[in-house]
Formats: structure tokens, sequence, C-alpha cells
């Protein structure tokens, strides 16, 4: 049961169409309080999008016991789990094939 701020953190991805494609805004939110930490928003879906994010919001808030995201592959990226490794934060997946 996640019970308080800070216990459980999650990434999203979305995108906004705009005239010429599309923007792609990620999301750093905890559960709990539903809050925004961090976001991103690019003309690309590279790694380095969530990276950034994820680094900004443990800059601010400190780590989280568990980041629970789905199976995309910028959020299985090694520099992703690099991230989240260094300051022992338990991953959790949320997809087919979750593990």
């Amino acid at each position: 049961m996640i019970n308080r701020p800070n216990q459980v953190w999650c990434a999203d991805i979305t995108y906004i169409p705009i005239r010429r494609g599309v923007l792609y805004l990620v999301t750093i939110m905890d559960w709990f309080s539903r809050k925004v930490l961090a976001w991103r928003l690019s003309n690309s879906m590279a790694a380095v999008l969530c990276v950034e994010a994820l680094k900004e919001a443990l800059a601010k808030y400190g780590a989280p016991e568990i980041y629970n995201t789905d199976e995309g592959s910028q959020v299985t990226s090694g520099d992703w789990a690099d991230v989240l490794t260094d300051v022992k934060v338990r991953i959790s997946r949320d997809g087919k094939g979750a593990g």
C-alpha cells in the first residue's frame, strides 16, 4: 500500500500534436501526492529526455523507495537504470513480461 510521499514514483511519456509533428512530454510523479516532481519537453523520444527529468527530481526531492514505469525503451535503458541503482531505488515495471 502506498501511504506517504516519496515512497513510490512513476514516469510517463505522452505526445502533444503540433503543426509540424509532435512534441514528447515526460513527467516524473509521486504516486501518493500525484505531484509532478519534474518534466521535460522534446521533439525526440531519446532516453536522455527521461534521464534528465529523473536526475532533476532526485536532486530536488531525494530518492523514493520504489520507481515504477512501463516497459518503454527510454525507461529501460542502461542510463536510466544506472541512475536509479546508484541511489539504491528498487525498480518496478508494468506491462507484458514485466518482472
